[in-house]
């Protein structure tokens, strides 16, 4: 039997630093009491107690001068204004990553927000957050949660805070964040879990996976070592939580070739030491009372349902494939169990003489068979594959197969992986469907083998590209530069431009040369349009963009197109008493003086025209540096070829 110990047992940064400040009280000399059991574990309290160091539980029991050390759960805001009041010494030993969820939680209080807290209402870390704010709601499944929102007194743009106890597990929060999503629209969310206790129960997690057995060490009444055994009987049949070696029952481990040890957060080094000796002790033992019968039927019977074992290809047949495995057994695959593609032939993948790696799925000792499946290993492999991706945010490509209700199920070398509506990269309640049947890359967020469940993102590549995309455009930007973007939205000022991975802002009088009301009268949502840097702010984030260019000027046409003396349409456009403008060009106005509007002198100018009337003029006169133009119908009656115009 082997023997692995988690890297992350045992005593986490917040419960160290916590021992450590009630150690150097109680060396100093000082007479020392802890409001609350420092850490949860029963051993280290009292080894404190054997030191002189009292518990006492309420401000109140504290005598005048002693020093008093807030445990590591921290405490309620009225208990430690309470304490700030009494004449003694006062350290807080509160973890500080408990003491930043206070923070969030007296901010949310501050900003009129509804913290809402998951984790368990009577543990002493919950109590203390909630204490900071009158309006803290606990819940301590999804299903509290999910209730609680629907409730017709909870409107779905109530401002809410979202916080953790320190020691939730990932999936619990996870599964609670995608409910806050999906009811509120006004939510800050704040992954509060300690990063130790996500180390210790991801690789709790692995360990159970691959041990036959596992030790969780711990006192019971400590949250996160409940939830580290939970979490191991998750993935392994055979679970034990001692507080100590001499709870281990020697007779637990029989038939276990590898068994795991971890520890809680509350757990000091020396009791998984002591655990760790006395595993070995009893290994030893066990070895030593094991029969010469056992002994022989081990060296017989070297194969066992679910062994991943080595062997050579001697046979291809119609029906199945032989294997030589080196053992009494003569190993067979079924030709169905050679691949996971049913259209796949055995000779096709495999040939005589190759040394391939099988699943062991049922021994015959008194046959003398052993049936193997390529396609199983294969499927394990696959596994293995998924969950590294998972761990180590890896990108991986999957094929969508189909639209759900809740999102989109995607296959990944032949695991389903399911996509959440809202990690689909497609907008709140948009078409999904049309994405069925596309390869899309996507990262791997949560793994439960057991389950056969894997949940993935594409938004999270999307995101991830976008950043990147993001980072680049900052690095290079400058005034003047050119992009081709997209446009995302409009607003009443203007329209937000994409221009791959940032998005900018071209103000409305930046849009057209015109004077226009509203954006939309020049671009929609999902237009490709051409921009340029007006001025940016790296510092907040803010890109000023242009979208009309000189090009685009309408006095600029009308220079390069028309010249002095050309006869061109024009529609009235107003009238004033001292005559009428024409439009030429969209944006472009000539004047037609009154003596210029007939070849008689009239009393007003809306006695031979009226706006929107189509008219003929000529061009009299271009004033190009303070861009005005004079226009003449009167010089295109009666032949006249030249008609100044009147003061």
């Amino acid at each position: 039997m082997s023997i692995r110990v988690g890297k992350y047992a045992g005593f986490c940064f917040g419960v160290s630093r916590a021992v450590q400040l009630v150690e150097q009280a109680a060396e100093a000399g000082k007479r020392v009491c802890t409001l609350g059991p420092i850490i949860h574990n029963r051993h280290v309290v009292e080894k404190f107690a054997a030191m002189g160091v009292r518990v006492i539980e309420d401000p109140a029991q504290a005598e005048p001068g002693e020093t008093v050390v807030v445990r590591a759960h921290g405490i309620p805001r009225e208990m430690e204004e309470r304490l700030k009041a009494l004449p003694v010494e006062v350290v807080d030993a509160t973890c500080p990553f408990v003491t930043r969820i206070h923070n969030l939680v007296k901010e949310a209080q501050g900003e009129g927000r509804i913290p809402v807290i998951i984790g368990t209402r009577t543990h002493p870390e919950v109590v203390g957050i909630s204490s900071w704010s009158s309006r803290a709601q606990v819940f301590e499944t999804p299903q509290e949660l999910e209730a609680w929102a629907q409730k017709p007194k909870i409107s779905p743009d109530s401002p809410i805070c979202m916080v953790s106890q320190t020691t939730l597990t990932a999936n619990l929060w996870n599964l609670c964040v995608e409910i806050a999503k999906k009811q509120f629209t006004n939510l800050k969310i704040f992954d509060t879990i300690c990063k130790a206790t996500e180390n210790r129960q991801r690789e709790a997690a692995q360990m159970s996976e691959v041990c036959q057995a596992m030790v969780v060490v711990g006192d019971p009444k400590s949250s996160n070592t409940c939830r580290l055994a939970a979490i191991c009987r998750e993935h392994c049949g055979q679970v034990a939580l001692v507080e100590n070696a001499s709870e281990l029952n020697p007779g637990f481990f029989r038939g276990a070739l590898d068994v795991g040890i971890t520890a809680g957060a509350s757990t000091p080094a020396w009791i998984i030491k002591e655990v760790n000796n006395t595993m070995s002790e009893i290994t030893n033992d066990a070895v030593q009372e094991q029969t010469f019968e056992e002994l022989l039927e081990q060296s017989i019977k070297t194969l066992n349902t679910g062994d991943k074992v080595t062997g050579v290809v001697t046979h291809i047949g119609t029906t199945e494939v032989q294997v030589d495995l080196g053992t009494k057994h003569a190993g067979y695959i079924p030709c169905d169990e050679v691949s996971n593609d049913p259209s796949v032939k055995p000779e096709e993948v495999l040939k005589v003489g190759d040394e391939i790696e099988v699943f062991v799925v049922r021994v015959n000792d008194q046959e003398g068979t052993c049936q193997l499946s390529k396609k199983k290993l294969d499927g394990l492999k696959v596994w293995d594959d998924i969950n590294e991706a998972c761990e180590n945010k890896t990108v991986v490509e999957g094929n969508i197969t189909e639209e759900n209700k809740g999102g989109l199920d995607a296959n990944v070398k032949g695991v389903r992986v399911y996509i959440p509506a809202s990690q689909s990269g497609i907008a709140k309640g948009g078409d999904m469907s049309g994405m069925v049947g596309k390869t899309v890359q996507m990262k791997i967020t949560e793994v439960n083998r057991p389950r056969r469940r894997v949940i993935g993102s594409i938004r999270a590549v999307a995101a991830e590209a976008r950043k990147a995309a993001a980072e680049k455009i900052w690095s290079e930007i400058e005034v003047g530069k050119k992009y081709h973007g997209v446009v995302k939205s409009l607003t009443s000022y203007g329209a937000f431009v994409d221009i791959g991975g940032v998005d900018g802002m071209v103000h409305v009088s930046e849009l057209s040369w015109n004077r226009i009301k509203n954006p939309a009268e020049v671009v929609k949502v999902g237009d490709e349009i051409d921009v340029f840097v007006i001025s940016f702010d790296p510092e907040k984030r803010k890109i000023s963009l242009g979208y009309k260019t000189a090009e685009m000027n309408p006095w600029n046409q009308f220079m390069e197109k028309f010249s002095v003396g050309d006869v061109v349409p024009a529609k009235v456009v107003k009238l004033m008493t001292f005559g009428a403008f024409a439009e030429i060009l969209p944006g472009v106005d000539g004047l037609i003086h009154i003596s210029q509007i007939a070849d008689r002198r009239i009393g007003k100018p809306e006695d031979v025209l009226s706006e929107g009337q189509e008219v003929t003029v000529k061009i009299i006169d271009v004033d190009a540096e303070n861009k005005r133009i004079s226009l003449s119908i009167r010089a295109l009656l009666n032949g006249e070829n030249e008609a100044p115009a009147e003061d």
